[in-house]
């Protein structure tokens, strides 16, 4: 049986390696924190907790919809992002998937469960994963759905909104439906020339994913939301739970959409990081790094001689925990990929990896 991995299992590694506590470089989560507002929202709310939440989550698709300019009838909100991935799969019952990788890999896992038969379209390592769109193009007929990240994980692909419309249109004219995950596009602040969100009322075969836990420091919460059109999004909520999200988890929602303030304040603060970081990694002449996009880094090792593994296991005797990316489609053992975490934790990472490989 294949082995589908994540980052951000603390619990699991602290007890593994008998850690008191661990620096989370594994998950992709904003480095700028928990907003106060919510922290302040969720505690005047607690007593919510004794009323079952408002089914569908009508009030937050509202938001959503002010929030990303599209309409609230395009929108369904999820107990995060995965889930929607999951009942959508469970719906279309989609006969072959198209992946392109590496990529986030419960998109194969959904699509199997729904018994798809996976095939890949492979980001060109030797064009540092930016690969033109028509070599993505070519691929897809033969697919009955098309599962692309943009930005894309772990790669940091980031293609334009000009380019993803060609590939949905092209997707169409071959029946392919085409899922788009854009879990990390809030940390881009000229998001409007990547989204493809404003396409969901011009296109039927488009469900576009967009996690609200990644860019919100919400992980433990769970909350995201899709956007498609009404033929796929009336089977979704029929086959769905009425109150899948939580009543703490629609009012922190509700908060982070409305808190401009912590939005600017947080792309200000991960890009500094993100250039910090990455002008610090690229010091290492054993490493190869490849720029990033949004708040994580890829990185191959090979050059040091040891593998991803290998690294890992030496980065958790500093209290450590990075991302072992050898199990995604297209990468190797050498592999591995870096979050983006504050100033004073990115600088614990360089000074371990300055010990070992010295």
């Amino acid at each position: 049986m294949q082995k589908f991995e994540h980052g951000g299992d603390l619990k699991k590694i602290m007890a593994q390696e008998n850690l008191d506590k661990i620096i989370d470089f594994s998950a992709n989560i904003n480095p700028y924190g928990l907003s106060k507002n919510i922290k302040k929202a969720i505690g005047d709310h607690i007593d919510d907790i004794i009323h079952y939440p408002e089914p569908d989550a009508r009030e937050l698709c509202g938001k959503i919809a002010e929030n990303y300019g599209i309409s609230a009838d395009k929108i369904i909100v999820g107990n995060g992002a995965v889930e929607l991935l999951y009942i959508l799969c469970h719906i279309l019952k989609p006969k072959n998937a198209l992946i392109v990788s590496p990529g986030f890999s419960e998109y194969e896992r959904a699509a199997k469960a729904s018994g798809a038969n996976i095939n890949y379209v492979m980001l060109s390592e030797k064009q540092e994963f930016n690969s033109p769109m028509r070599d993505l193009i070519v691929n897809i007929k033969g697919n009955d759905i098309l599962f692309i990240g943009n930005p894309n994980n772990p790669t940091g692909t980031l293609f334009t909104v000009e380019d993803m419309e060609l590939l949905i249109e092209h997707a169409e004219n071959n029946g392919c439906f085409v899922v788009v995950d854009e879990s990390f596009m809030d940390f881009i602040k000229t998001s409007e020339a990547f989204s493809v969100l404003p396409l969901v009322e011009k296109y039927h075969n488009l469900f576009v994913l967009h996690s609200l836990t990644k860019f919100y420091a919400l992980p433990g919460l769970r909350l995201g939301f899709a956007a498609t059109d009404h033929e796929v999004l009336d089977p979704l909520y029929q086959a769905k739970d009425p109150w899948n999200v939580n009543a703490l988890a629609q009012i922190a929602g509700m908060v982070a959409l409305e808190d401009k303030v912590y939005q600017r304040r947080s792309r200000t603060y991960t890009r500094t990081e993100i250039n910090y970081l990455y002008e610090e990694l690229e010091t290492f002449d054993k490493l190869k790094v490849y720029e990033p996009t949004v708040n994580f880094i890829l990185v191959n090792i090979e050059k040091t001689n040891m593998t991803a593994n290998e690294l890992k296991a030496k980065l958790l005797e500093y209290g450590i925990a990075i991302r072992n990316c050898e199990n995604y489609p297209g990468l190797n053992e050498y592999f591995v990929r870096f979050a983006v975490r504050t100033r004073e934790e990115n600088d614990e990472l360089i000074d371990a990896l300055t010990e070992i490989l010295a």
